[in-house]
């Protein structure tokens, strides 16, 4: 066999590989594909300007009036506040609870998975953060997304010990809670105030920066 056909065979066999790879990572993330639950508010992407940057300036009408979407933009009290949407899962002991058991205090509530490099890459971000609160103060909610295949529960507690994070940690086994919050892509943070309200939604990995501005949002001054 000369060296051309040898390289030939190389480069097929590659190209096997990442045909396979890319499969199996449409599977997983396609796993959670499912509708939009109406009234959740517009994911806001990480690269959204947060606290220190400038937005633009609004723009007018021709009559130099603010139109009437930048109006109801710079009232938000008067827009429908939406509830958290409740959903069932596993603390690291296997017992069964629910987000509304948690209402009370502000949350943090996060969906990943081991397998996302996004997720791993800001989970230091979200463990540092939460050492500064105390459980009274603020929750974080880290909710791993198990299939059973390219997730399970043994999955997500190998990578929770192997980095000695220490914010609660949950499984939704059952995936209630992915398809409650018509789950898209991963991650997805939520801000939930201590009245059960949603107050911001960061989709895609976020920096300490971005996860810090959220928070604001729900904490009492």
């Amino acid at each position: 066999m000369n060296n051309k056909i040898k390289a030939l065979i190389y480069i097929a066999g590659f190209a096997i590989l990442i045909l396979i790879a890319v499969f199996g990572y449409n599977y997983l993330t396609g796993r959670y594909k499912v509708p939009n639950p109406p009234g959740l508010p517009p994911a806001v992407n990480y690269q959204t300007p947060v606290a220190g940057t400038q937005s633009p300036a609004p723009s007018k009408s021709g009559d130099g009036r603010e139109s009437k979407d930048q109006q109801e933009e710079q009232d938000p009290q008067e827009k429908e506040r939406i509830k958290a949407f409740d959903f069932t899962a596993e603390d690291y002991n296997g017992n069964e609870v629910k987000l509304s058991d948690y209402i009370g205090t502000p949350i943090v509530l996060n969906f990943w998975a081991s397998w996302c490099p996004p997720c791993r890459d800001e989970m230091p971000h979200f463990n540092k953060v939460s050492e500064e609160y105390s459980d009274d103060e603020l929750i974080f909610l880290m909710v791993d997304l198990v299939d059973g295949r390219g997730e399970t529960v043994e999955s997500g507690k190998k990578h929770v010990e192997e980095a000695g994070y220490t914010f609660t940690v949950l499984f939704d086994t059952k995936q209630e809670a992915a398809i409650t919050y018509g789950l898209t892509s991963i991650p997805l943070t939520v801000f939930i105030d201590k009245d059960g309200y949603i107050e911001g939604v960061a989709r895609g990995g976020i920096d300490e920066e971005t996860l810090r501005y959220g928070i604001s949002l729900i904490l009492d001054e």
